[in-house]
Formats: structure tokens, C-alpha cells, sequence
């Protein structure tokens, strides 16, 4: 028997400098939440959320981010 297809999440990348001068690449944001009004402030938002989880795991406090950019660019 056939399997249905499964949704596919297409992601747009990211490069992440935080305020200590580190970076982070490839960064992965659901492109859904992109676009429209806000362009990619969502991106930020989904990042820091992200960078939380992290900081939960790790015991580490979480880092303020600089600025945000699509990869490639």
C-alpha cells in the first residue's frame, strides 16, 4: 500500500551575532513564520526561543542577540 505524503517544512537559514562578538550560522527559522508585514522579525523571535531551549539544556545563560541575517546574503 502507498504511504500518503508527508508536509514538508521548507526553513530558511540564518546567521546570528550576538553582543559578545560570537556567531552562530545556519540558523534554522520555519519559513511560514516569515514574511508578510513583519518581514523577518519573526525570525528573531523563533531564534531566542530557540536560544533559549538551549540554555535550559546546557545551564548556561542565553546570549542577547546583535543582529540577525539571512544566509548568503
Amino acid at each position: 500500500m502507498a504511504k500518503k505524503p508527508t508536509a514538508r517544512s521548507e526553513y530558511v537559514m540564518f546567521d546570528i551575532i550576538y553582543e559578545d562578538g560570537s556567531q552562530r550560522s545556519n540558523r534554522k527559522v520555519e519559513a511560514n513564520l516569515l514574511g508578510g508585514l513583519d518581514g523577518d522579525e519573526p525570525a528573531r523571535t523563533a531564534i531566542m526561543d530557540q536560544d533559549r531551549a538551549i540554555s535550559e539544556k546546557s545551564g548556561l545563560p542565553p546570549l542577547q542577540i546583535k543582529t540577525i541575517r539571512r544566509s548568503g546574503k
